[in-house]
């Protein structure tokens, strides 16, 4: 009689719940100290409500884990949260907070689902994918009821369908010939990396208020300074079609600088978003069809990619970044048999 091999977790399975498990970690003890600091009763459900579905989240995980036998990552814990600190941005910043975490949540899902064999990873994915559509859906419904989140532009409905029939479509290097204005798809990923950056913006602000460190407090005050430029250099492409730039949200930091989070915790954050920012700003560059866009936006890149280097390089000088589980190094363990 034969008996059927136990299926184990492939190298991917591993690699994205340990990412998974860390940026979990992370974001429960934000979302706690921001619920515990709303005055807003619906912000305050809402942040409730959350953080109990995205503990499940973490406890899947960690149930694959200990079936499987792997340690359990540090991540974050108690000790990267103050909790009688000062609220460090207003109600309307915590679920703008959210909602741009749920925007990044729902690519990751997208992606690490493609990449998982066991039913028991593909359903800790399913779960997580939906509760962030669920609460993406939420936090936009409560910002824009209450007026403080900016549409994307509004445009004419089309009357019939067009076909590209000039090769000036794609014109945008030419100084003596007139660019065409932005076409609806590009001016949705336009939107999208403004809306990002403001949000950016402002979540630096209130970090480097209260960043102890000197070294990563410089480090925001850059991160808040590139923010801004990518949000001129945007908004001059929408001005340059005549379209309004949406207005920079509600929902700011405080004047506290007392520090809620550790420094680990805030450069681990930071960490996260510019490394998605890479991957939004290459799939909008791979949808344009002017070709001074991906140019553009190829600098963005660039920079945001110096940047995130920048900050990766501190986390590890201060021992703040958690090593990923290694594949085995063959030619190490024949040299130990040796």
């Amino acid at each position: 009689m034969t008996t059927e091999a136990k299926i184990q977790l492939t190298s991917s399975e591993l690699g994205t719940l340990w990412v998974t498990y860390i940026a979990v970690s992370s974001r429960l003890i934000v979302y706690d100290f921001f619920k515990d600091k709303t005055i807003d009763k619906e912000a305050q459900n809402i942040l409730t409500d959350y953080i109990i579905e995205y503990e499940n989240t973490k406890n899947e995980i960690v149930n694959i884990f200990n079936n499987e036998k792997v340690v359990i990552p540090i991540g974050f814990a108690k000790q990267d949260v103050v909790k009688e600190a000062p609220t460090l941005f207003d109600d309307f910043f915590h679920i703008m907070f959210l909602r741009q975490m749920m925007k990044l949540n729902l690519g990751y899902c997208a992606v690490y689902s493609t990449m998982s064999y066991m039913k028991e990873v593909n359903d800790v994915f399913k779960l997580k994918y939906n509760i962030s559509n669920k609460y993406y859906m939420m936090t936009t419904n409560y910002l824009l009821g209450k007026g403080v989140l900016a549409r994307p532009p509004y445009t004419t409905m089309p009357k019939q369908v067009e076909f590209i029939e000039d090769k000036n479509y794609m014109s945008g290097f030419n100084l003596f010939s007139d660019k065409r204005s932005l076409n609806t798809i590009e001016v949705g990923y336009i939107n999208e990396a403004i809306e990002d950056n403001i949000f950016v913006m402002q979540l630096l602000t209130g970090f480097a208020q209260v960043a102890k460190e000197s070294e990563v407090k410089k480090y925001f005050i850059e991160g808040k300074e590139l923010a801004k430029k990518n949000i001129a250099l945007l908004s001059d492409l929408f001005l340059k079609s005549d379209i309004q730039p949406p207005s920079t949200w509600a929902g700011r930091a405080t004047d506290s600088t007392t520090a809620p989070f550790s420094d680990k915790l805030m450069m681990f954050t930071i960490s996260s978003i510019s490394t998605t920012a890479l991957g939004f700003t290459a799939l909008g560059t791979s949808f344009s069809m002017r070709n001074d866009l991906p140019l553009k936006l190829a600098f963005i890149s660039k920079d945001t990619f110096n940047y995130a280097k920048k900050g990766a390089k501190i986390m590890i000088a201060h021992k703040w970044l958690e090593e990923p589980f290694q594949m085995e190094d063959r030619n190490q363990l024949i040299k130990i048999k040796e």
